[in-house]
Protein backbone atom coordinates (compact mmCIF):
# COMPACT_ATOMS: atom_id res chain seq x y z
CA UNK A 1 0.00 0.00 0.00
CA UNK A 2 1.33 3.37 -0.96
CA UNK A 3 2.11 6.19 2.03
CA UNK A 4 0.46 9.07 2.03
CA UNK A 5 3.59 11.24 0.74
CA UNK A 6 3.68 8.94 -1.58
CA UNK A 7 0.26 9.54 -3.43
CA UNK A 8 1.25 13.15 -2.68
CA UNK A 9 3.89 12.57 -5.16
CA UNK A 10 2.15 11.01 -7.49
CA UNK A 11 -0.52 13.46 -7.79
CA UNK A 12 2.37 16.39 -7.82
CA UNK A 13 3.80 14.87 -10.62
CA UNK A 14 0.66 14.54 -12.56
CA UNK A 15 -0.83 18.23 -12.06
CA UNK A 16 2.94 19.27 -12.99
CA UNK A 17 2.56 17.38 -15.86
CA UNK A 18 -0.78 19.26 -16.80
CA UNK A 19 1.07 22.48 -15.86
CA UNK A 20 4.15 22.07 -17.76
CA UNK A 21 1.79 20.30 -21.04
CA UNK A 22 -0.51 23.69 -21.15
CA UNK A 23 2.02 26.18 -20.07
CA UNK A 24 4.20 24.78 -22.70
CA UNK A 25 1.28 26.16 -25.28
CA UNK A 26 1.73 29.72 -26.90
CA UNK A 27 0.65 32.76 -25.00
CA UNK A 28 -3.17 32.27 -24.09
CA UNK A 29 -4.10 35.07 -26.66
CA UNK A 30 -1.88 33.22 -29.35
CA UNK A 31 -3.62 29.99 -28.34
CA UNK A 32 -7.00 31.69 -28.74
CA UNK A 33 -6.12 33.26 -32.52
CA UNK A 34 -4.98 29.34 -33.50
CA UNK A 35 -8.12 28.44 -31.73
CA UNK A 36 -10.32 30.86 -34.16
CA UNK A 37 -8.47 29.93 -37.45
CA UNK A 38 -9.08 25.82 -36.68
CA UNK A 39 -12.78 26.77 -36.23
CA UNK A 40 -12.78 28.17 -39.78
CA UNK A 41 -10.68 25.18 -40.74
CA UNK A 42 -13.14 22.31 -39.56
CA UNK A 43 -16.00 24.25 -39.92
CA UNK A 44 -15.30 23.89 -44.07
CA UNK A 45 -14.38 19.85 -43.04
CA UNK A 46 -17.95 19.29 -41.66
CA UNK A 47 -19.61 21.53 -44.22
CA UNK A 48 -17.99 19.20 -46.86
CA UNK A 49 -18.69 16.29 -45.01
CA UNK A 50 -22.39 16.76 -44.86
CA UNK A 51 -22.85 16.13 -41.22
CA UNK A 52 -25.85 17.49 -39.71
CA UNK A 53 -28.31 17.28 -36.77
CA UNK A 54 -31.73 18.09 -35.98
CA UNK A 55 -32.35 20.69 -33.48
CA UNK A 56 -34.43 19.18 -30.57
CA UNK A 57 -36.64 22.23 -29.93
CA UNK A 58 -37.40 23.72 -32.96
CA UNK A 59 -37.18 20.54 -35.79
CA UNK A 60 -34.63 22.46 -37.94
CA UNK A 61 -31.90 20.91 -39.40
CA UNK A 62 -28.59 21.89 -38.08
CA UNK A 63 -26.11 21.95 -40.64
CA UNK A 64 -22.73 23.26 -40.25
CA UNK A 65 -21.91 26.56 -41.56
CA UNK A 66 -18.58 27.10 -43.74
CA UNK A 67 -16.80 30.28 -42.97
CA UNK A 68 -13.56 29.04 -44.69
CA UNK A 69 -15.43 31.37 -47.83
CA UNK A 70 -16.38 34.43 -49.21
CA UNK A 71 -19.29 34.81 -47.38
CA UNK A 72 -17.06 33.79 -44.43
CA UNK A 73 -13.99 36.72 -44.88
CA UNK A 74 -16.89 38.88 -45.11
CA UNK A 75 -18.58 38.17 -41.98
CA UNK A 76 -15.23 37.89 -39.84
CA UNK A 77 -14.42 41.32 -40.97
CA UNK A 78 -17.84 43.18 -40.59
CA UNK A 79 -17.86 41.66 -36.91
CA UNK A 80 -14.63 42.16 -35.43
CA UNK A 81 -15.37 44.99 -33.68
CA UNK A 82 -18.74 43.95 -32.76
CA UNK A 83 -17.51 40.71 -31.87
CA UNK A 84 -14.97 42.39 -29.21
CA UNK A 85 -16.55 44.72 -27.50
CA UNK A 86 -20.33 42.61 -27.46
CA UNK A 87 -17.89 39.82 -25.31
CA UNK A 88 -20.57 39.49 -22.64
CA UNK A 89 -17.49 39.61 -19.82
CA UNK A 90 -16.05 42.67 -20.82
CA UNK A 91 -18.43 45.32 -20.38
CA UNK A 92 -18.88 43.96 -16.76
CA UNK A 93 -15.04 43.98 -16.06
CA UNK A 94 -14.83 47.15 -16.72
CA UNK A 95 -17.54 48.89 -15.13
CA UNK A 96 -17.09 46.75 -12.05
CA UNK A 97 -13.51 47.77 -11.97
CA UNK A 98 -14.39 51.49 -12.09
CA UNK A 99 -15.78 51.12 -8.84
CA UNK A 100 -13.04 48.81 -7.17
CA UNK A 101 -10.52 51.21 -8.35
CA UNK A 102 -12.30 53.62 -5.86
CA UNK A 103 -12.26 51.40 -3.18
CA UNK A 104 -8.79 49.96 -3.83
CA UNK A 105 -7.30 53.72 -4.51
CA UNK A 106 -9.03 54.90 -1.43
CA UNK A 107 -7.00 52.32 0.70
CA UNK A 108 -10.28 50.77 1.75
CA UNK A 109 -9.64 47.62 0.64
CA UNK A 110 -6.03 47.81 2.26
CA UNK A 111 -7.44 48.87 5.53
CA UNK A 112 -10.35 46.10 5.82
CA UNK A 113 -7.90 42.98 4.71
CA UNK A 114 -5.65 44.22 7.17
CA UNK A 115 -8.65 44.28 9.76
CA UNK A 116 -10.25 41.13 8.48
CA UNK A 117 -6.61 38.92 8.53
CA UNK A 118 -5.69 40.25 12.15
CA UNK A 119 -8.88 39.14 13.55
CA UNK A 120 -9.54 35.83 11.99
CA UNK A 121 -7.83 32.45 12.02
CA UNK A 122 -5.56 32.15 8.80
CA UNK A 123 -7.48 28.78 8.28
CA UNK A 124 -10.38 29.98 8.78
CA UNK A 125 -9.99 32.07 5.50
CA UNK A 126 -10.11 29.55 2.96
CA UNK A 127 -13.50 27.93 4.61
CA UNK A 128 -14.64 31.66 4.42
CA UNK A 129 -13.77 32.60 0.58
CA UNK A 130 -14.73 29.11 -0.47
CA UNK A 131 -18.17 29.81 1.18
CA UNK A 132 -18.48 33.22 -0.24
CA UNK A 133 -17.75 32.38 -3.78
CA UNK A 134 -20.47 29.78 -3.63
CA UNK A 135 -23.18 32.46 -2.23
CA UNK A 136 -21.50 35.13 -4.69
CA UNK A 137 -23.58 33.09 -7.87
CA UNK A 138 -26.84 34.71 -6.76
CA UNK A 139 -25.37 37.46 -7.85
CA UNK A 140 -24.60 36.55 -11.12
CA UNK A 141 -20.74 37.67 -12.31
CA UNK A 142 -19.73 39.70 -8.41
CA UNK A 143 -17.27 36.59 -7.92
CA UNK A 144 -15.70 36.39 -10.90
CA UNK A 145 -14.53 40.23 -10.91
CA UNK A 146 -14.42 40.97 -7.10
CA UNK A 147 -13.95 38.11 -4.57
CA UNK A 148 -11.48 35.92 -6.92
CA UNK A 149 -8.47 38.84 -7.18
CA UNK A 150 -9.73 39.99 -3.82
CA UNK A 151 -8.77 36.10 -2.60
CA UNK A 152 -5.67 36.52 -3.68
CA UNK A 153 -4.72 39.93 -1.84
CA UNK A 154 -6.41 38.12 1.85
CA UNK A 155 -3.79 35.26 1.05
CA UNK A 156 -0.88 37.37 0.86
CA UNK A 157 -1.42 40.10 3.38
CA UNK A 158 -2.09 36.63 6.04
CA UNK A 159 1.83 35.55 4.30
CA UNK A 160 0.38 32.76 2.40
CA UNK A 161 0.35 31.83 -1.47
CA UNK A 162 -2.03 34.27 -2.96
CA UNK A 163 -2.67 31.60 -5.92
CA UNK A 164 -4.17 29.28 -3.23
CA UNK A 165 -6.63 31.88 -2.22
CA UNK A 166 -7.76 32.89 -5.82
CA UNK A 167 -8.02 28.87 -6.71
CA UNK A 168 -9.92 28.47 -3.47
CA UNK A 169 -12.38 31.66 -4.52
CA UNK A 170 -12.70 30.77 -7.99
CA UNK A 171 -13.77 26.82 -6.98
CA UNK A 172 -16.45 28.18 -4.90
CA UNK A 173 -17.52 30.93 -7.66
CA UNK A 174 -17.72 28.62 -10.60
CA UNK A 175 -16.94 24.93 -9.68
CA UNK A 176 -20.28 25.23 -7.04
CA UNK A 177 -21.78 27.86 -9.86
CA UNK A 178 -25.62 26.17 -8.92
CA UNK A 179 -25.23 25.95 -5.25
CA UNK A 180 -26.37 28.50 -2.70
CA UNK A 181 -28.53 28.64 -0.24
CA UNK A 182 -30.39 31.61 -1.71
CA UNK A 183 -32.19 31.82 -5.10
CA UNK A 184 -30.29 33.61 -7.80
CA UNK A 185 -30.79 34.88 -11.41
CA UNK A 186 -30.41 30.45 -12.66
CA UNK A 187 -32.72 29.32 -10.52
CA UNK A 188 -35.34 31.17 -12.79
CA UNK A 189 -33.97 30.78 -16.23
CA UNK A 190 -33.29 26.91 -16.03
CA UNK A 191 -36.44 26.45 -14.59
CA UNK A 192 -37.91 28.21 -17.33
CA UNK A 193 -36.28 26.24 -20.32
CA UNK A 194 -37.73 23.18 -18.19
CA UNK A 195 -40.97 24.16 -17.89
CA UNK A 196 -41.02 24.81 -21.98
CA UNK A 197 -39.37 21.19 -22.27
CA UNK A 198 -41.81 19.49 -19.96
CA UNK A 199 -44.71 20.80 -21.80
CA UNK A 200 -43.58 18.44 -24.81
CA UNK A 201 -45.18 15.99 -22.99
CA UNK A 202 -47.49 17.48 -20.48
CA UNK A 203 -48.93 21.18 -21.10
CA UNK A 204 -50.11 21.95 -17.80
CA UNK A 205 -46.63 20.90 -15.92
CA UNK A 206 -44.69 24.10 -14.14
CA UNK A 207 -41.52 24.09 -13.27
CA UNK A 208 -40.84 26.36 -9.64
CA UNK A 209 -37.64 28.77 -9.66
CA UNK A 210 -37.29 26.69 -6.62
CA UNK A 211 -37.40 23.12 -8.15
CA UNK A 212 -33.71 22.07 -7.17
CA UNK A 213 -33.44 24.57 -3.79
CA UNK A 214 -33.52 21.54 -1.15
CA UNK A 215 -30.80 20.04 -3.03
CA UNK A 216 -28.36 23.48 -4.08
CA UNK A 217 -28.90 24.44 -0.42
CA UNK A 218 -27.32 21.15 1.33
CA UNK A 219 -25.05 20.64 -1.38
CA UNK A 220 -23.31 24.55 -0.18
CA UNK A 221 -22.02 23.21 3.13
CA UNK A 222 -20.72 20.00 1.61
CA UNK A 223 -19.17 22.19 -1.53
CA UNK A 224 -17.38 24.19 1.01
CA UNK A 225 -16.10 21.61 3.30
CA UNK A 226 -14.58 19.99 -0.41
CA UNK A 227 -13.06 23.22 -1.65
CA UNK A 228 -11.38 23.75 1.80
CA UNK A 229 -9.56 20.34 2.13
CA UNK A 230 -8.77 20.29 -1.88
CA UNK A 231 -6.96 23.79 -1.36
CA UNK A 232 -5.19 22.59 2.07
CA UNK A 233 -3.93 19.19 1.41
CA UNK A 234 -3.44 19.38 -2.32
CA UNK A 235 -3.11 22.91 -3.72
CA UNK A 236 -1.49 25.17 -0.93
CA UNK A 237 1.27 22.19 -0.30
CA UNK A 238 1.84 21.65 -4.22
CA UNK A 239 2.23 25.28 -4.81
CA UNK A 240 4.64 26.43 -1.44
CA UNK A 241 5.57 29.12 0.27
CA UNK A 242 5.13 32.14 -2.32
CA UNK A 243 8.31 34.00 -3.33
CA UNK A 244 7.23 36.02 -5.98
CA UNK A 245 7.22 39.84 -6.15
CA UNK A 246 3.91 40.62 -5.05
CA UNK A 247 3.56 43.13 -2.77
CA UNK A 248 2.19 42.15 0.63
CA UNK A 249 0.63 44.68 2.87
CA UNK A 250 2.03 45.19 5.92
CA UNK A 251 0.51 43.56 9.25
CA UNK A 252 0.21 46.52 11.52
CA UNK A 253 -2.88 48.26 13.40
CA UNK A 254 -4.69 50.82 11.84
CA UNK A 255 -3.88 54.53 12.16
CA UNK A 256 -6.92 56.85 13.45
CA UNK A 257 -7.47 58.20 10.26
CA UNK A 258 -7.90 54.72 8.93
CA UNK A 259 -9.99 53.77 11.51
CA UNK A 260 -11.94 57.26 10.87
CA UNK A 261 -12.06 56.49 7.45
CA UNK A 262 -13.66 53.10 8.41
CA UNK A 263 -16.25 54.22 10.36
CA UNK A 264 -17.01 56.90 7.50
CA UNK A 265 -17.45 54.09 4.91
CA UNK A 266 -19.56 51.89 7.42
CA UNK A 267 -22.03 54.57 7.69
CA UNK A 268 -21.87 55.21 3.87
CA UNK A 269 -22.33 50.92 3.50
CA UNK A 270 -25.97 51.16 5.81
CA UNK A 271 -26.97 54.16 3.90
CA UNK A 272 -26.09 52.41 0.59
CA UNK A 273 -28.09 48.80 1.91
CA UNK A 274 -30.81 50.90 3.25
CA UNK A 275 -31.87 52.15 0.02
CA UNK A 276 -31.22 48.83 -1.80
CA UNK A 277 -33.86 47.27 1.00
CA UNK A 278 -36.28 50.14 0.22
CA UNK A 279 -36.21 48.97 -3.05
CA UNK A 280 -36.25 45.41 -3.14
CA UNK A 281 -37.60 44.70 0.35
CA UNK A 282 -41.62 46.13 -0.26
CA UNK A 283 -43.88 43.93 -2.64
CA UNK A 284 -44.06 47.03 -4.81
CA UNK A 285 -40.66 48.40 -3.91
CA UNK A 286 -39.38 49.91 -6.77
CA UNK A 287 -36.06 48.09 -7.95
CA UNK A 288 -38.63 45.18 -8.42
CA UNK A 289 -40.28 44.42 -11.79
CA UNK A 290 -42.54 47.28 -12.43
CA UNK A 291 -45.12 44.89 -14.30
CA UNK A 292 -45.15 41.19 -11.23
CA UNK A 293 -43.06 42.78 -8.58
CA UNK A 294 -41.02 39.85 -9.13
CA UNK A 295 -37.19 40.12 -7.69
CA UNK A 296 -35.50 37.91 -9.11
CA UNK A 297 -36.48 38.84 -12.45
CA UNK A 298 -36.26 42.84 -11.52
CA UNK A 299 -33.80 45.84 -12.32
CA UNK A 300 -32.05 44.94 -9.13
CA UNK A 301 -30.85 41.56 -10.22
CA UNK A 302 -30.20 42.19 -13.80
CA UNK A 303 -28.18 45.59 -12.63
CA UNK A 304 -25.69 44.05 -9.82
CA UNK A 305 -23.02 45.29 -11.79
CA UNK A 306 -23.80 48.63 -11.48
CA UNK A 307 -24.39 48.09 -7.72
CA UNK A 308 -20.82 47.19 -7.63
CA UNK A 309 -19.89 50.12 -9.67
CA UNK A 310 -22.28 52.58 -7.69
CA UNK A 311 -20.94 50.93 -3.99
CA UNK A 312 -17.55 51.27 -4.98
CA UNK A 313 -18.09 55.30 -5.38
CA UNK A 314 -19.30 55.49 -2.73
CA UNK A 315 -18.04 53.57 0.14
CA UNK A 316 -14.95 53.57 -1.78
CA UNK A 317 -15.10 57.80 -1.88
CA UNK A 318 -16.83 58.12 1.60
CA UNK A 319 -13.05 56.21 3.42
CA UNK A 320 -11.25 58.19 0.88
CA UNK A 321 -12.31 61.50 2.53
CA UNK A 322 -12.70 60.08 5.90
CA UNK A 323 -8.97 58.93 5.85
CA UNK A 324 -7.64 61.80 3.78
CA UNK A 325 -6.28 59.76 0.85
CA UNK A 326 -8.98 61.76 -1.44
CA UNK A 327 -8.62 64.88 -1.42
CA UNK A 328 -11.22 66.00 -4.61
CA UNK A 329 -13.09 64.34 -7.04
CA UNK A 330 -9.68 64.30 -9.17
CA UNK A 331 -8.52 61.33 -6.59
CA UNK A 332 -11.46 59.39 -7.09
CA UNK A 333 -11.22 59.39 -11.28
CA UNK A 334 -7.60 58.97 -11.02
CA UNK A 335 -8.31 55.36 -9.07
CA UNK A 336 -10.46 54.59 -11.70
CA UNK A 337 -8.12 55.29 -13.81
CA UNK A 338 -4.95 53.40 -12.00
CA UNK A 339 -7.65 50.03 -12.00
CA UNK A 340 -8.55 49.98 -15.94
CA UNK A 341 -4.67 50.52 -16.82
CA UNK A 342 -3.71 46.86 -15.08
CA UNK A 343 -6.59 45.50 -17.48
CA UNK A 344 -4.44 45.70 -20.64
CA UNK A 345 -3.57 42.11 -21.25
CA UNK A 346 -6.64 41.12 -20.08
CA UNK A 347 -8.22 43.33 -22.96
CA UNK A 348 -5.90 41.24 -25.42
CA UNK A 349 -7.14 38.01 -24.10
CA UNK A 350 -10.14 39.00 -24.73
CA UNK A 351 -10.47 39.87 -28.41
CA UNK A 352 -8.72 36.75 -29.31
CA UNK A 353 -11.05 35.04 -27.29
CA UNK A 354 -14.30 36.84 -28.25
CA UNK A 355 -13.14 35.92 -32.16
CA UNK A 356 -12.73 32.39 -31.17
CA UNK A 357 -16.53 32.22 -29.29
CA UNK A 358 -17.83 34.04 -31.84
CA UNK A 359 -16.73 31.92 -34.91
CA UNK A 360 -17.73 28.58 -33.04
CA UNK A 361 -21.24 29.85 -32.12
CA UNK A 362 -21.58 30.93 -36.00
CA UNK A 363 -20.38 27.73 -37.10
CA UNK A 364 -23.34 25.19 -35.13
CA UNK A 365 -20.59 23.07 -34.34
CA UNK A 366 -21.47 23.44 -30.92
CA UNK A 367 -25.00 22.88 -31.64
CA UNK A 368 -24.41 19.97 -33.75
CA UNK A 369 -22.06 18.19 -30.82
CA UNK A 370 -24.25 18.75 -28.41
CA UNK A 371 -27.43 17.41 -30.11
CA UNK A 372 -24.90 14.15 -31.18
CA UNK A 373 -23.62 13.89 -27.44
CA UNK A 374 -27.10 13.32 -26.23
CA UNK A 375 -28.57 10.91 -28.77
CA UNK A 376 -25.43 8.93 -27.76
CA UNK A 377 -26.97 9.04 -24.11
CA UNK A 378 -30.36 8.51 -24.58
CA UNK A 379 -29.46 5.10 -26.82
CA UNK A 380 -27.69 3.91 -23.29
CA UNK A 381 -29.88 1.05 -21.21
CA UNK A 382 -29.51 2.85 -18.16
CA UNK A 383 -31.65 3.48 -15.64
CA UNK A 384 -32.24 5.27 -11.87
CA UNK A 385 -29.08 6.75 -10.57
CA UNK A 386 -26.71 5.27 -13.01
CA UNK A 387 -28.48 6.58 -16.02
CA UNK A 388 -28.49 10.65 -14.01
CA UNK A 389 -24.94 9.75 -13.51
CA UNK A 390 -24.18 9.25 -16.76
CA UNK A 391 -26.02 12.43 -17.70
CA UNK A 392 -24.19 14.61 -15.48
CA UNK A 393 -20.52 13.30 -17.02
CA UNK A 394 -21.72 13.90 -20.55
CA UNK A 395 -23.16 17.65 -19.53
CA UNK A 396 -19.73 17.76 -17.87
CA UNK A 397 -17.80 16.91 -20.92
CA UNK A 398 -19.93 19.20 -22.88
CA UNK A 399 -19.47 22.10 -21.07
CA UNK A 400 -16.06 21.95 -21.92
CA UNK A 401 -17.19 23.03 -25.43
CA UNK A 402 -20.14 25.37 -24.45
CA UNK A 403 -19.42 27.96 -21.22
CA UNK A 404 -23.04 29.25 -21.16
CA UNK A 405 -25.57 26.95 -19.11
CA UNK A 406 -28.69 28.04 -20.60
CA UNK A 407 -27.12 28.10 -24.62
CA UNK A 408 -26.48 24.50 -23.55
CA UNK A 409 -29.72 23.84 -21.44
CA UNK A 410 -31.85 25.20 -24.01
CA UNK A 411 -30.37 22.45 -26.48
CA UNK A 412 -30.22 19.30 -23.66
CA UNK A 413 -33.79 20.20 -22.57
CA UNK A 414 -35.74 19.77 -25.12
CA UNK A 415 -34.07 16.21 -25.47
CA UNK A 416 -33.35 15.04 -22.01
CA UNK A 417 -36.75 16.37 -20.22
CA UNK A 418 -39.48 14.49 -22.24
CA UNK A 419 -37.08 11.49 -22.50
CA UNK A 420 -36.44 11.06 -18.80
CA UNK A 421 -40.30 11.87 -18.25
CA UNK A 422 -41.39 8.79 -20.24
CA UNK A 423 -39.15 6.91 -18.33
CA UNK A 424 -40.69 8.42 -15.05
CA UNK A 425 -38.33 10.82 -13.64
CA UNK A 426 -39.13 14.71 -13.43
CA UNK A 427 -37.88 16.99 -15.10
CA UNK A 428 -36.64 18.82 -11.84
CA UNK A 429 -34.63 16.01 -11.15
CA UNK A 430 -33.16 16.25 -14.80
CA UNK A 431 -32.63 19.73 -14.17
CA UNK A 432 -30.39 19.01 -11.15
CA UNK A 433 -28.41 16.61 -12.84
CA UNK A 434 -27.71 18.95 -15.08
CA UNK A 435 -26.53 21.56 -12.90
CA UNK A 436 -24.14 19.31 -10.94
CA UNK A 437 -22.58 18.42 -14.86
CA UNK A 438 -22.49 22.06 -16.54
CA UNK A 439 -20.93 23.71 -12.54
CA UNK A 440 -17.86 20.84 -11.47
CA UNK A 441 -16.05 21.34 -15.16
CA UNK A 442 -16.52 25.40 -15.49
CA UNK A 443 -13.07 26.15 -13.66
CA UNK A 444 -11.25 23.85 -15.94
CA UNK A 445 -12.58 24.78 -19.55
CA UNK A 446 -11.40 27.57 -21.71
CA UNK A 447 -14.13 28.12 -23.06
CA UNK A 448 -15.81 29.42 -19.94
CA UNK A 449 -16.44 33.41 -20.27
CA UNK A 450 -13.99 34.54 -17.13
CA UNK A 451 -11.41 31.93 -17.73
CA UNK A 452 -8.94 34.40 -19.81
CA UNK A 453 -9.54 36.82 -16.87
CA UNK A 454 -8.49 34.31 -14.29
CA UNK A 455 -5.61 33.40 -16.57
CA UNK A 456 -4.94 37.17 -15.69
CA UNK A 457 -5.25 37.41 -12.57
CA UNK A 458 -2.60 34.34 -11.82
CA UNK A 459 -0.33 36.35 -13.93
CA UNK A 460 -0.63 39.16 -11.60
CA UNK A 461 1.51 36.95 -9.19
CA UNK A 462 3.57 34.78 -11.50
CA UNK A 463 4.16 35.91 -15.30
CA UNK A 464 4.98 32.51 -15.97
CA UNK A 465 1.76 30.90 -15.26
CA UNK A 466 -0.89 30.43 -18.18
CA UNK A 467 -3.42 28.00 -19.36
CA UNK A 468 -2.03 25.14 -18.00
CA UNK A 469 -1.54 26.11 -14.63
CA UNK A 470 -4.61 27.44 -14.15
CA UNK A 471 -6.14 23.92 -15.34
CA UNK A 472 -3.64 21.92 -13.33
CA UNK A 473 -4.09 24.38 -10.17
CA UNK A 474 -8.16 23.56 -10.36
CA UNK A 475 -8.41 20.37 -11.62
CA UNK A 476 -8.65 18.74 -8.18
CA UNK A 477 -11.26 20.36 -7.18
CA UNK A 478 -13.17 19.85 -10.61
CA UNK A 479 -12.84 16.38 -10.30
CA UNK A 480 -13.62 16.01 -6.55
CA UNK A 481 -16.19 18.56 -7.18
CA UNK A 482 -17.78 16.44 -9.64
CA UNK A 483 -17.27 12.80 -7.66
CA UNK A 484 -18.60 13.90 -4.44
CA UNK A 485 -21.80 15.70 -6.15
CA UNK A 486 -22.65 12.92 -7.95
CA UNK A 487 -22.82 10.82 -5.34
CA UNK A 488 -24.42 13.14 -3.53
CA UNK A 489 -27.18 13.09 -5.91
CA UNK A 490 -27.19 9.46 -6.51
CA UNK A 491 -27.40 8.88 -2.40
CA UNK A 492 -30.91 11.60 -2.88
CA UNK A 493 -32.32 9.80 -5.31
CA UNK A 494 -32.05 6.22 -3.36
CA UNK A 495 -33.60 8.28 -0.04
CA UNK A 496 -36.52 9.45 -2.48
CA UNK A 497 -35.81 13.10 -0.87
CA UNK A 498 -37.63 16.13 -2.29
CA UNK A 499 -35.26 18.59 -4.34
CA UNK A 500 -37.14 21.17 -3.39
CA UNK A 501 -40.68 22.38 -2.54
CA UNK A 502 -43.41 20.18 -3.63
CA UNK A 503 -40.13 18.26 -6.22
CA UNK A 504 -40.49 15.23 -6.45
CA UNK A 505 -38.02 12.75 -8.59
CA UNK A 506 -40.75 10.28 -9.93
CA UNK A 507 -43.76 11.41 -11.80
CA UNK A 508 -46.98 10.09 -10.31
Amino acid sequence: MSTPDARKGWMSVFLNTVERGGNALPHPATLFAMFAFLILVVSAVASWSGISAVHPGTGATLAPVNLFSIAGLHRILTSMVTNFTGFAPLGTVLVAMLGIGVMESSGLMSASLRKLVLAAPPRLLTSVLVFAGIMSNMASELGYVLLVPLAGIIFLGAGRHPIAGMAAAFAGVSGGYSANLLLGTVDPLLAGLSEEAARIVNPAYTVSAAANYYFMAVSTPILTFVGTWVTERVVVPRLGPYSGTGKQDAMTDLTDAERRGLRWALVATVVFVAVILWGTVPGDGFLRDAQTGDLLRSPFMSGIVAFIFLAGIIIGGAYGFGAGTFKNDADIMSGMGKSIATLGSYLVLVFFAAQFVAFFNWSNLGLIFAVKGADVLREASLGGAPLMIAFIILTAFINLFMGSASAKWAIMAPVFVPMFMLLGYTPELTQAAFRVGDSTTNIISPMMSYFALIVAFFEKYDPKAGIGTVIATMLPYSLLFLTIWSVMLAVWFTFGLQLGPGAGLMLQ
